[in-house]
């Protein structure tokens, strides 16, 4: 009873590390866009990567259908280089993709994927879906590793303004953004959280949890 009520402990207290540190940028991120003018662009520019409808065909390339808006926009906006400074999220792609595009237009891009259904993933290891399961709704104790439910919802649908959906994610691109987080090459995380929860896992724990999640929805 103990184990489980420490464990629920760090798992709240990341949840309201993360409260505070998202609730701070939410008033400044809402995305309110118009959904047919962001089906323009990601019909001739967004499809080759992330499909017509944010359903990537390539685990390489995330889905975004049914992510919330707050989040893209947020993403978007990271990606976006500021005059003669590092953008705060770089990718060799996106920087270039998104430069041409305004903030009206990033909004608009929000809204039609944000609108879209997810098509979800499944777990596909059955030998560490255990382990996938345990890390992503107890953490680990020991480590100081804090539940992901915690945050992204028992779930992965998250919660907007705040925490994005996982949920039905490739687990190879969520796999990929752990270890991003983990090495610094991912840095666009406010207060360092997702920094600091990967730094605690091992490759073995983020490919678990990460097929885990592909199965969530």
């Amino acid at each position: 009873m103990k184990r489980f009520q420490l464990s629920y402990l760090l798992s709240f207290l990341c949840a309201m590390t993360a409260f505070s540190a998202h609730a701070s940028d939410a008033h400044k991120v809402v995305a309110k866009g118009d959904a047919a003018r962001g089906q323009a662009i990601a019909s001739t520019v967004c499809v080759a990567c992330h499909g017509p409808d944010g359903n990537s065909p390539l685990a390489v390339n995330p889905k975004l259908a049914g992510q919330h808006a707050e989040y893209l926009l947020k993403q978007m906006m990271n990606f976006k280089t500021p005059e003669g400074k590092q953008p705060e999220r770089v990718s060799a792609i996106m920087n270039g993709m998104i430069a041409a595009y305004d903030e009206g237009q990033m909004r608009d891009l929000s809204a039609y994927f944000a609108a879209q259904t997810q098509k979800g993933e499944a777990a596909t290891n059955k030998a560490t879906v255990e382990l996938g399961q345990k890390l992503y709704r107890a953490g680990d104790q020991a480590k100081g590793l804090p539940a992901c439910a915690a945050c992204h919802g028992p779930a992965g649908a998250g919660m907007p303004a705040q925490y994005p959906r996982i949920g039905g994610q490739f687990a190879e691109y969520t796999e990929a953004q752990l270890k991003g987080f983990r090495e610094g090459s991912r840095a666009n995380d406010p207060n360092k959280m997702m920094r600091m929860v990967a730094i605690k896992m091992t490759d073995a724990e983020i490919k678990a949890v990460s097929d885990y999640i592909a199965g969530l929805h």
